[in-house]
């Protein structure tokens, strides 16, 4: 057994680093974090090149005593708690008193602090050693520049990612706090631009419009609950709201950012299902007394342990339902009672009229050799029996006479009292007779004969390829399609078949950047949060590919001076839709996003079921044979089922 030694106290503060300070963004969490126990009402933070040159946070805290420098930078070293009682009720961001010893100990660390305002003390630490100290002259508070960081440990700088996602990482941590503390002002600059800043006046509203903007601020909701534990404040955003992903829940517990799976799902169970799978905009400020929560089980303090747990989850729960229906009773009587199709008004006022429906036949018109059972006194029209005769052998002297005995008895006026049963015929011709059997006529295998199928393909072909046959439309019922082929009964989701075409037509338009695009007369103007801008402005080459015509106008905004043509519907909400699945998603190449893109956009076209008529339906199974793959939407769902003679059979129970 090799012998054992004592760790040296420069490595010891490497390892704790390493649990501490994962990345530039926790520099900048711990240093702000220390600068609001100070009582700080001004913090700046600015950061070099991502934070990988030089990250400097100042604040008008209390500064540190020129006697208590070298302290403030041991280990374990803190004045937030005094003896084990405290630890059980810590009303601190930072308490462990690893924050400055973890990061002297990977950087190049440089502090200037005053208690007074008059005089100051300036000291230089690197690699956990002290290099110097001084006095100076410097307004009350702290100012600490750290630079190089893991200069000393250059193994973990290959984890680090592109110093876009590292900035985007302290940008989205400075927002977290800035939420939780709207008293305080928080300015963040990176590279000499100012990327945030909040007026510091406790106003959650203004930081939300600040860091989201003005637009998402606006459509916030105010929820405030409490009970004798926990008082709960914050602003969630209304139902039609929403982003793709949790990552604008922002849960703060007696003022720190924490993840807490349960507490997010107990704020969208007071959505009930009015989110559509999609989540909110939500900051929950919530204040309990410090002996339930224990902070001191992650060491970079996200995750916490709560005592009455589901008690909270009620909380939040209900305050979120109470928040939503004082926005719906607020809201206009027409936006609370359904839409009534006025078209079911008319065509119900239609059918009660009489001597509607125009039955003059062209006079060489003959029927098919067809009856209609005889009705049974005055009963209505939908319970009478149609049946159709059979071919039989009689001559063609008898077929002529009944045919004139039928015309006899047939004899009609032009004009159908609706209230009279009809005995003559199954049919009801109307003016547009001829131009449905023009549509009919235009469809295979009237349409061109042989030549309109297409290309003979083999059946392995057919099989390598996914087509389906030359389907035989049936019917429909409900929006679901019944076709035939060899004997085979096909049951067809229309929506997802129109998804599929939907897409396969949407990403072909892409792939070839053939785009067709609407201008708009007047820009239209797309806010941003400070992280969901500097990720879209690296994106504005695809946003043109896929047809976005935008450009930086600077102040967290975007504007479009063009869309294409296959978004469909209210253009903001689906360029805001489609923007928000880039910015959600994890794919990097260019070709999975443009999948992704047409899915969603085929999604958000075909979103219901229509009546199709019988030459759009069959138009339908015509395209959908060449379909990349007809027997699924791009999302997976089933768009086709195939029921074999042989299944069928099963399901009928057939020679058991």
């Amino acid at each position: 057994m090799a012998k054992i030694h004592e760790l040296s106290e420069n490595l010891t503060n490497q390892i704790a680093a390493g649990e501490v300070i994962e990345r530039p963004a926790s520099v900048v969490k711990e240093l702000v974090e220390n600068a609001i126990d100070a009582q700080a009402s001004r913090i700046r933070v600015e950061v070099q090149h991502s934070g990988l040159k030089q990250i400097s946070v100042q604040d008008n805290g209390s500064g540190i005593a020129p006697d208590q420098v070298d302290l403030a930078f041991m280990r374990h070293a803190t004045s937030k708690i005094q003896d084990e009682h405290d630890l059980f009720n810590i009303a601190t961001l930072g308490f462990r008193g690893e924050a400055l010893a973890s990061i002297a100990a990977v950087a190049h660390v440089e502090i200037l602090t005053s208690i007074d305002g008059q005089t100051a003390t300036r000291a230089a630490f690197a690699g956990g050693v002290k290099k110097f100290q001084e006095d100076a002259g410097s307004a009350k508070g702290t100012k600490i520049t750290v630079g190089d960081i893991f200069y000393n440990t250059p193994a973990r700088l290959k984890y680090l990612k592109s110093p876009k996602t590292e900035l985007l990482k302290i940008v989205d941590i400075v927002n977290r706090i800035a939420l939780g503390h709207p008293e305080i002002s928080l300015t963040l600059a990176s590279d000499g631009k100012v990327l945030l800043r909040t007026p510091g006046n406790g106003n959650l509203k203004q930081d939300v419009a600040n860091i989201y903007g003005r637009k998402v601020a606006e459509k916030m909701l105010t929820v405030e609950n409490e009970d004798p534990d926990f008082t709960l404040y914050g602003l969630v955003s209304e139902a039609n709201l929403t982003r793709s992903s949790r990552n604008f829940i922002s849960i703060l517990l007696n003022g720190r950012y924490i993840k807490n799976y349960q507490l997010s799902s107990a704020l969208l169970d007071g959505y009930g299902n009015k989110l559509g799978g999609k989540y909110p905009i939500a900051v929950l400020a919530i204040e309990a007394d410090p002996l339930l929560v224990d902070v001191n089980v992650h060491p970079t303090k996200e995750e916490v342990r709560l005592s009455k747990e589901k008690e909270l989850s009620r909380l939040i729960t209900s305050a979120v339902t109470e928040a939503l229906m004082d926005e719906d009773e607020a809201s206009p009587l027409f936006q609370l009672t359904p839409f009534k199709d006025k078209t079911q008004l008319d065509q119900l006022e239609f059918n009660l009229k009489p001597n509607v429906v125009d039955t003059r036949r062209p006079d060489d018109f003959q029927l098919e050799v067809s009856q209609v059972a005889e009705p049974e006194g005055k009963t209505d029209i939908t319970n009478k029996k149609e049946t159709e005769t059979k071919e039989t052998k009689e001559t063609a002297e008898k077929k002529e006479n009944k045919q004139e005995e039928k015309e006899e008895k047939t004899s009609a006026p032009e004009y159908v009292d609706l209230n009279q049963v009809r005995e003559d015929d199954q049919y009801v011709l109307t003016k547009s007779w001829d131009q449905h059997v023009k549509e009919q006529t235009a469809l295979p295998p009237f349409a061109g004969g042989e030549e309109a199928a297409g290309p003979v393909t083999s059946k392995a072909d057919q099989l390598l390829r996914q087509h389906l046959p030359a389907l035989r439309l049936l019917g429909q019922m409900g929006g679901y399609l019944l076709a035939e082929h060899g004997g085979d009964l096909y049951l067809l989701d229309q929506v997802a078949a129109r998804r599929r075409l939907e897409y396969d037509q949407i990403l072909a338009s892409l792939e070839k950047d053939e785009n067709y695009q609407q201008g708009l007369l007047e820009p239209l103007v797309f806010d941003f949060s400070v992280y969901d801008y500097q990720k879209l402005k690296d994106q504005l080459p695809l946003l043109r590919q896929l047809g976005l015509e935008m450009e930086d106008f600077g102040q967290n905004t975007l504007l479009m001076h063009s869309y294409p043509t296959w978004l469909k519907g209210e253009v903001t909400v689906q360029v805001r839709e489609l923007l928000d699945q880039l910015l959600s998603s994890r794919e990097n190449d260019g070709k999975s996003l443009l999948k992704l893109v047409a899915a969603k956009a085929a999604e958000s076209n075909v979103s219901r079921r229509v009546n199709l008529t019988g030459a759009e339906a069959a138009d339908l199974l015509l395209r959908l044979q060449t379909a990349s793959d007809p027997y699924r939407d791009a999302s997976g769902q089933v768009a086709v089922v195939r029921l074999s003679q042989n299944d069928l059979s099963k399901l009928f129970k057939k020679g058991k």
